[in-house]
């Protein structure tokens, strides 16, 4: 099964971030399939959810969503989604009322400046591409990108070229950003670009927490999900 599904009530989904899967919303899930009927999948390419046979950008995956969730009941559910997932939250929610609630925790999407730095890195990458592509594949990106096939590979630039501000400011629902004080991935700057694009929107900053918040601290985030929800 590439999705769990537990709970009943309201349906609320959760949306996993990248290079993981519905399961890092363990305490999550426990605490609210108490509350609500729940639905956590995998996104392709990531657990059970299947491999890309092609390249997915951000709207793609906003689209596989709206779809499944269709395919499998879901109706104007609450979302709760990290990294990556908030990515793909964002996408839909600036498309229409697919979503009631938002609860996006440490929420990627607003591309940094470019520094010098980082453009001559990869103007080196690119020449080093062309001479020398096996060493160009095995010293130059993240470790996160090494670690992906081709096609994730593709995929993922894609997704990070992407900044989702314009997006944002289209969303007309409800949104609690929750960020971790110490989240060096996506950092409380980029959670207050959001919150300044977002009409309908709150930021809760929980100190002590890094990227992962709602699994450094899983109590205070449920309850602060939990009382947006309400």
């Amino acid at each position: 099964m590439n999705y769990i599904r537990c709970g009943k009530g309201k349906d609320l989904v959760f949306l996993h971030g990248y290079l993981s899967s519905k399961e890092s919303f363990y305490p999550q899930i426990e605490y609210f399939s108490r509350y609500y009927r729940v639905t956590a999948p995998d996104f392709p390419g990531f657990g059970e959810g299947g491999a890309l046979t092609q390249p997915f950008s951000v709207g793609d995956y906003a689209d596989w969503l709206t779809g499944w969730l269709k395919d499998v009941g879901v109706e104007f559910p609450h979302v709760i989604a990290h990294s990556f997932g908030g990515r793909v939250a964002v996408k839909c929610l600036s498309r229409g009322d697919l979503f009631d609630r938002a609860v996006l925790c440490g929420c990627a999407g607003i591309v940094p400046p470019r520094t010098l730095k980082y453009r001559m890195r990869v103007k080196t990458y690119k020449i080093m591409k062309k001479i020398a592509p096996s060493y160009a594949e095995k010293h130059y990106g993240s470790e996160e990108y090494r670690s992906l096939s081709p096609v994730m590979r593709e995929s993922y630039k894609k997704i990070v070229n992407e900044d989702l501000r314009a997006d944002a400011c289209r969303i007309a629902r409800p949104v609690l950003f929750i960020n971790g004080a110490n989240d060096t991935q996506t950092p409380v700057s980029s959670a207050q670009i959001y919150t300044s694009c977002v009409k309908e929107s709150k930021l809760f900053v929980m100190n002590g927490c890094g990227h992962f918040a709602h699994l450094d601290d899983p109590l205070a985030f449920n309850l602060a999900a939990e009382e947006f929800f309400k």
